[in-house]
């Protein structure tokens, strides 16, 4: 029986490598230390999610309610694995330039005001 390779030392937490290779029709062994990838540090939660995110071709909408959850939900978990992979998150901009021009075009600010906010 085959078991899940386990990431991390279960007494330290430490991450683990693979030092063992074997065939399983000829039973060569090869010994060494082997990387594993990325994803193999992902906890089980974290990698559910990249699945169903994936499959649902990163559509937000989609993802929320296959797993009932909220868009800021979705759009947390993505930012925590895209983080526990070793990579830095985007960060939203603080201006809203769709909403600006929106309202600039309502009428509702002035130029000289929608300038002062895309520039803030």
């Amino acid at each position: 029986m085959a078991y899940k390779v386990i990431s991390k030392c279960p007494v330290c937490s430490s991450k683990l490598f693979i030092s063992k290779l074997k065939c399983s029709k000829c039973n060569t062994i090869i010994e060494n230390d082997f990387e594993m990838s990325k994803f193999e540090y992902l906890s089980v939660e974290q990698l559910k999610f990249i699945e169903v995110f994936l499959k649902n071709r990163g559509n937000i909408k989609d993802v929320e309610k296959e797993l009932g959850i909220s868009y800021p939900t979705v759009r947390a978990k993505l930012d925590e694995v895209i983080t526990a992979l070793g990579y830095k998150v985007a960060k939203e901009p603080s201006v809203d330039k769709k909403k600006i021009v929106d309202m600039l075009d309502k009428g509702e600010i002035t130029p000289d005001q929608a300038i002062k906010m895309l520039n803030e």
